[in-house]
């Protein structure tokens, strides 16, 4: 484990361009063995994560070529009805909760199949029930550890659409229900409580499947073949938000960020550091959007003063991964700043509510668990510093960086080796950017 310490910083300063979207990635790789055709994938994300998706789907019988530009693949699919290869064979997802999720709704399509997914320490402690119940509900036989935990078997079935509420807005378990909708006898509606991201939805319409969308409600019917022939993966805005919180935090910071995604659904995190002070302009796709392709842009950040806020309701799934990052902005800004209704974290690569607590109450911000969520009262001045631990958490290890940017006295990062889960090149884009 390794431990790494940040230094207070001068301004971060030039241009940046994140690493390719994770969530897309993921998506990409898995619709692409899915479809009939070859699929095109560029700009594909290179991390730990990604990886395990790819190697999964290699054991299920697609072919991955790797082009001479870096991140290009083309995906040969399987087809969406197949009999898929490695029955009664293990899929090690590694620590990719999206792999866990999402994959089960096409394995349960199989009839005749029989998979178990599983992984490493972290992603045994992650809870698979919210995907069992709705593929059990659709005809699926899926067993979980204790009716909740990995390692999560599945047997293929003839599986029938069903009418489904999610009780807790995901877009994991909402595209695993939609990709099982794909195979099921029927059609298959989906009605979420508020708005999760939306991946899942466009490369849906863009491989022209019947889709329907109602408000919260979207409905998929059974379909023959994917048309799909090519993804772009912009850049990801949760890796980003790293950047631009360290660019809002330290003062004379401007920073400039190139093709990122726009995503409504995902720039929750960028609207409330708006709302908190923060100077960052470029064109958010709006709220309430729904479209086909990924809106791609660029960002323009700058250092400024900031205060505290509330985060509720509607904007904690389009910020869910960059809530910890809302918590490190708060311990800087002047006043209260209160996030609820965050339950999810708790089910994430950690407790990501204790450890947030945990953590930056050790560097010196005032902070506490309130169940749901969190409170940081701030008076505008840096926390002192010390140490963090990123629990094995990439986010928790990049939110160290960034705190020890910013902090009187920096920060060390015990487990920085995290952060290559979802960005294994951050600490030398961070470093190009202080310069």
């Amino acid at each position: 484990m390794s431990s790494v310490r940040f230094e207070p910083s001068g301004p971060l300063r030039g241009r940046f361009r994140p690493p390719p979207d994770k969530s897309i990635s993921h998506r990409a790789a898995l619709f692409g063995a899915m479809s009939d055709e070859p699929v095109a994938v560029r700009n594909y994300l290179d991390s730990a994560d990604t990886r395990s998706t790819l190697h999964a789907l290699l054991i299920l019988g697609a072919a991955i070529e790797e082009e001479s530009i870096p991140g290009t693949l083309v995906i040969r699919g399987v087809g969406l009805h197949t009999a898929l290869e490695a029955t009664g064979g293990r899929l090690d997802v590694g620590n990719s909760g999206t792999l866990l999720r999402l994959l089960p709704g096409w394995l349960a399509g199989q009839a005749g199949g029989e998979w178990t997914l599983d992984g490493d320490e972290s992603i045994r402690r992650r809870p698979v029930d919210r995907v069992v119940e709705p593929l059990v509900m659709m005809g699926a036989r899926v067993q979980a550890r204790g009716d909740r935990l990995p390692p999560l078997k599945v047997y293929g079935s003839d599986l029938h659409g069903i009418d489904y509420d999610l009780p807790v807005a995901s877009a994991q378990v909402k595209s695993c229900v939609l990709i099982a909708g794909l195979l099921a006898a029927g059609s298959t509606s989906i009605t979420e409580r508020t708005h999760s991201r939306d991946h899942t939805e466009r490369i849906l319409r863009r491989s022209r499947v019947p889709f329907e969308r109602d408000g919260l409600r979207v409905t998929v019917s059974a379909t023959d073949e994917l048309e799909l022939d090519e993804i772009t993966v912009p850049g990801d805005p949760s890796s980003a938000a790293f950047m631009v919180a360290a660019a809002c935090l330290v003062p004379g910071s401007r920073v400039v960020i190139d093709n990122v995604g726009l995503n409504w659904t995902r720039t929750g995190f960028m609207r409330i550091a708006q709302r908190m002070g923060a100077v960052i302009v470029g064109d958010l796709e709006e709220v309430d959007t729904f479209a086909d392709d990924e809106p791609v842009g660029e960002l323009d950040v700058a250092h400024a003063p900031l205060e505290a806020t509330t985060v509720a309701g509607d904007e904690v799934p389009t910020s869910i991964d960059e809530l910890t990052l809302v918590a490190l902005l708060g311990a800087f800004a002047e006043g209260e700043t209160v996030v609820s209704g965050a339950e999810e974290l708790r089910h994430k690569e950690s407790d990501r509510i204790t450890a947030v607590v945990e953590e930056l109450s050790a560097i010196g911000a005032d902070i506490e668990d309130t169940g749901d969520g969190f409170t940081v009262r701030g008076d505008g001045a840096p926390p002192a510093g010390g140490r963090i631990d990123a629990r094995g958490d990439h986010r928790l290890a990049m939110l160290g960086a960034v705190a020890g940017l910013a902090c009187g006295n920096g920060v060390e990062v015990v487990g920085m080796e995290a952060a290559a889960v979802s960005y294994p090149e951050f600490q030398q884009d961070l470093a190009a950017l202080l310069r």
